[in-house]
């Protein structure tokens, strides 16, 4: 396993070093490494940018690291303990365990090409919400009668639920450090979780039933999923190439912090921020020029 994981590391850095950096991250350079020259210092320009995202973001970001957890809890609780469950309570083979396991994987590939596109029109939040009743429709199958068709779906439901995460990260964090707070939300997410394999091996000390463990742990979860969901912003179809910060920036701000300006100029936010886009290309052109 080092040996494989070692080789696809290398394969990655190679593909990384042939693809480009992104239009907006040399914007953001350039502007940092400006605001850094005028400072004399990028560690200074760092530590105010951070701050004011912090200060300004906060809740968010708590907010996205709840729903990682919830993330990361619904997979590493599906998966990790499944293969057990079909060798140790319903003493499949070595074959047929690897042949469910497969098609759980299938499912996956397939959820996450149908939900994720579908996130585009009905929205992240529905998508995510669609994913999680699919999931816990087959709660019961899933763990009391193993077979491909159960786990195809169940991870249907879960990992194409998945596949609305990235885009969804991306559009929710702080304009300016879309990369960092995406992925510590990801990464306290999973240290979160890093725990589904104990508890749910505590429960079983008690249970003495993988099977009804497993239930009832995705069970909670989904619901814990579907909760943390609904409750939460969604931000489709954010302008991920434009800062937001600089968005609102084209609205009056009274004295109470609210942005002021009808709904006919809310309506127009998008074409707004493209014009400034489209201004801000301009100039990072002269500059390198």
């Amino acid at each position: 396993m080092f040996f494989f994981s070692a080789g696809v590391s290398v394969i990655f850095v190679y593909l990384r070093f042939c693809f480009p950096e992104t239009d907006n991250y040399q914007r953001q350079r350039a502007r940092f490494d400006r605001g850094a020259e005028q400072k004399h210092s990028k560690i200074a320009e760092f530590k105010s940018e951070a701050k004011n995202a912090l200060k300004t973001y906060w809740l968010i970001i708590i907010y996205m690291i709840l729903m990682m957890s919830g993330f990361n809890f619904s997979s590493h609780g599906s998966q990790d303990l499944y293969p057990t469950v079909m060798t140790e309570e319903y003493s499949y083979g070595h074959d047929r365990t690897t042949v469910v396991n497969v098609c759980a994987n299938l499912g996956a590939i397939v959820g996450g090409m149908i939900l994720s596109h579908l996130s585009t029109y009905i929205g992240r939040r529905t998508a995510i919400l669609c994913g999680n009743v699919i999931a816990g429709a087959f709660i019961y199958p899933w763990a009391f009668k193993p077979m491909w068709i159960t786990a195809f779906f169940m991870q249907f439901g879960i990992q194409g639920s998945w596949a609305v995460v990235p885009i969804h990260l991306s559009e929710l964090s702080p304009p300016q450090y879309k990369a960092f707070i995406g992925g510590v939300a990801y990464q306290l997410g999973n240290l979160v979780s890093s725990a589904s394999s104990t508890i749910e091996a505590t429960i079983n000390e008690t249970l003495d039933d993988y099977g009804k463990t497993m239930a009832i742990f995705i069970g909670a979860v989904l619901i814990y999923m579907i909760c943390i969901i609904l409750i939460g912003p969604e931000n489709r179809g954010a302008d991920l190439g434009v800062e937001r910060d600089d968005e609102f920036s084209i609205y009056d701000v009274d004295d109470e912090g609210d942005y002021q300006g009808d709904e006919e100029h809310f309506k127009h936010l998008d074409e707004l921020a493209a014009v400034k886009y489209e201004e801000k290309k301009d100039d990072d052109l002269e500059i390198k020029g």
